[in-house]
């Protein structure tokens, strides 16, 4: 079992939002909305940071985001999803090898998992960890490699079309969460990875688990 991280297991969301308006306050002299930060499409934190800020500078900028990410963790983090605890325990239960492959950098996902309360994963892949951001498949491939696990034995679970592509160009199955979405957010990302092949769509945590043992029951 693979899960992405952010909006799949935790609420990160206010936290990251929080984090890069502080830290491209200085840039561009003033504070972005929520909107102009989403249309960058920050799927990776230094990446972000390279598409606006000159290159010499990107070091300076990510070490701001940090900064902000860590003394805003405790206000600005919402914290794992209801249920997520549950599933991953009874995925752990079951036998199941669990990975992490998330667009986070190392040091975002050290903050955040020292402050989780999660039990250690069999693997964790991050930004820093491979050339190619989702949609590549790379990060899914290392990880399944680090649990010596096959593609065809794998489930990815994640909440972006840009998890659901990674998945496909890994032929691994895709589960789409959907609990960390609003209604008309639901409907859109449903076409979306309709339009793209096979998925299983998971309206909570709770339900992934049922998801996963029906697709083995037809292995």
């Amino acid at each position: 079992m693979l899960f992405d991280f952010d909006g799949t297991l935790i609420d990160t969301w206010r936290l990251y939002l929080e984090s890069f308006r502080r830290s491209l306050e200085p840039h561009f002299k003033r504070l972005l909305t929520d909107p102009e930060i989403l249309a960058y499409q920050p799927i990776a934190e230094r990446r972000l940071l390279q598409e606006i800020v000159e290159q010499a500078h990107v070091g300076d900028y990510f070490a701001s985001f940090l900064s902000h990410y860590r003394s805003l963790h405790e206000t600005h983090c919402d914290g794992l999803y209801p249920g997520a605890i549950g599933l991953l325990n009874a995925l752990r239960a079951e036998g199941y090898a669990i990975g992490i492959v998330t667009g986070k950098s190392r040091e975002a996902w050290n903050t955040t998992f020292a402050q989780s309360k999660l039990a250690p994963f069999d693997a964790v892949i991050t930004d820093d960890d491979v050339d190619h951001p989702k949609p590549h498949p790379e990060g899914l491939i290392a990880a399944l490699h680090t649990m010596d696990v096959e593609p065809s034995q794998a489930v990815y679970v994640g909440d972006s079309v840009f998890d659901c592509r990674a998945a496909h160009a890994a032929k691994i199955r895709f589960g789409a969460a959907l609990w960390s979405k609003s209604t008309d957010e639901v409907d859109t990302f449903r076409r979306a990875v309709g339009a793209l092949g096979d998925a299983q769509y998971f309206s909570d945590p709770s339900s992934v688990l049922d998801g996963v043992q029906i697709w083995a029951d037809h292995e």
